[in-house]
């Protein structure tokens, strides 16, 4: 198929499947195999994010699996949606994407939320939407489908010098250092000390060994901000 692809059809169609935040975005300089990608994200209840005040919840646990399992089918349907028009396209749903020993994707999808335009990287190293705070969970699909229009690439922090984040984090694994493109992942967050205090916080609150906490979501400002407008 020629020519680019209107973007307004595609994005109707995974708001009105559930999908809070839909972008697109330029990712031909991170990957030899795609140019495009398609961002989603959905938002954590806000009477979720309110009772995880005191640590993680049976809840929180269940919201967590209920909205990766919608975003699984979201990015199937974009997928769905792009193939039946003669593109490529890889949904990078939870069964298809794998971690690596570092606990790593080979294109994460906050990557391609930043290339898309929903947000930055916080210094909790969550993707960080005006929105809704880091109070979602987010996929992404992989496309050569050449998008008329895409997000402004978002290149650096919009944290400045909050530290609410990292005063009250359980683990103390956030380093307080502001992102950008250049900054790696290490320089933000100790991963290995983060899953340790998320893992026995959740033994202890939900009875599950899981790295489950959520305490950077529920205290940055702008989840508060979204929480306190009167969301459900």
């Amino acid at each position: 198929m020629n020519g680019p692809l209107c973007t307004s059809e595609l994005r109707s169609l995974l708001q009105s499947s559930g999908a809070d935040l839909v972008g697109f975005g330029d990712i031909s300089a991170l990957s030899d195999t795609w140019s495009r990608c398609v961002s989603l994200a959905v938002a954590l209840p806000a009477s979720t994010i309110r009772g995880i005040a005191e640590g993680p919840t049976q809840d929180y646990y269940e919201q967590y699996h209920a909205l990766n399992a919608r975003l699984d089918i979201l990015a199937e349907t974009a997928a769905s949606f792009l193939q039946e028009r003669g593109f490529r396209a890889l949904a990078q749903t939870t069964t298809s994407v794998a971690e690596s020993a570092g606990y790593r994707t080979p294109l994460p999808h906050k990557t391609c939320a930043t290339r898309s335009g929903l947000g930055w990287i916080g210094k909790s190293a969550l993707l960080v939407t005006p929105e809704f705070g880091p109070a979602v969970r987010l996929s992404s699909v992989l496309t050569d489908a050449p998008f008329e229009s895409l997000g402004q690439p978002v290149n650096s922090s919009q944290c400045g010098g909050c530290t609410r984040c990292q005063e009250q984090c359980p683990g103390r694994a956030i380093q307080g250092a502001l992102w950008n493109v250049k900054v790696e992942r290490e320089a933000l967050v100790d991963v290995e000390a983060c899953r340790k205090a998320a893992r026995a916080l959740a033994l202890e609150r939900v009875g599950k060994e899981i790295t489950l906490c959520g305490k950077c979501i529920e205290v940055c400002p702008y989840t508060q901000a979204w929480i306190g407008k009167g969301a459900c």
